[in-house]
């Protein structure tokens, strides 16, 4: 077996690739989520858009009925109206003016719903209209949107392609014995399996590291691991005396 140092190093040089592929695949894994949330924000928005449309449709309908209800009633009157003068008594005369005058009062009430309704409507379909413009306006920012998150898996896929070239050539410096170790640490160890000594303690978890487990390191007999999280351990140029 070559020398431990010399795998070390190698070791190093291996883990620098695996953490950036490590990096990027999460970043790619997370691109979907963002896409769906994107569209989802969006879909929540074309939804509040349709609430209004259909707020719009229920009170055209309204007015519809109201309009058939005021045209129902001035037919009425003037079926009254027209009976009026047939009347031989003033006393049945007087009761036909009572309930034509009712019949117009009511249907003066329904005048004034109408009126009523077509300024929610007119208010509703220019506050729509505006949100169109606007949700347009988002559609297509979410497009580019989109189209940025693509491309950088794009970026990621190529840069993740470059990364796995760099590592088939690293992998065989190292010794066959050590390898699947290192790659079972790495994925146990969320893709960081050989981490530095620094200031007495774990690059990986931060706990201490004992004199004694430094000095077994820098003696390069054997692959040294944290008693903690299981990581390979290296004492970096800057704390090797």
């Amino acid at each position: 077996m070559p020398d431990l140092k010399s795998q070390i190093s190698s070791l190093i040089k291996l883990q620098k690739i695996d953490t950036e592929i490590y990096a990027l695949k999460s970043e790619k894994e997370a691109k979907p989520a963002q896409i769906q949330g994107l569209d989802a924000a969006f879909d929540e928005k074309k939804q509040s858009l349709a609430v209004l449309d259909k707020e719009i449709l229920d009170l055209q309908k309204l007015k519809k009925d109201k309009e058939l209800e005021l045209a129902s009633k001035e037919e009425g009157a003037k079926k009254l109206q027209s009976q009026l003068y047939q009347l031989k008594t003033n006393k049945e005369y007087q009761a036909m003016l009572q309930q034509i005058n009712d019949t117009k009062a009511d249907a003066s009430v329904i005048e004034d719903k109408i009126l009523e309704l077509m300024d929610q409507i007119d208010s509703l379909k220019t506050g729509v209209d505006k949100e169109k413009l606007v949700l347009q306006q988002e559609e297509k920012a979410l497009g580019v949107e989109k189209g940025k998150i693509q491309d950088r898996v794009k970026e990621i896929d190529d840069r993740l392609s470059q990364l796995e070239a760099q590592k088939k050539q690293v992998i065989p410096e190292i010794d066959t014995k050590i390898l699947p170790q290192y790659e079972r640490i790495l994925k146990s160890r969320d893709g960081l399996a050989i981490v530095q000594v620094k200031d007495n303690s774990c690059g990986g978890c931060n706990m201490h590291v004992p004199p004694q487990v430094i000095n077994l390191i820098r003696m390069y007999e054997r692959i040294i691991t944290c008693e903690v999280c299981n990581r390979m351990l290296y004492i970096g140029e800057d704390e090797a005396v």
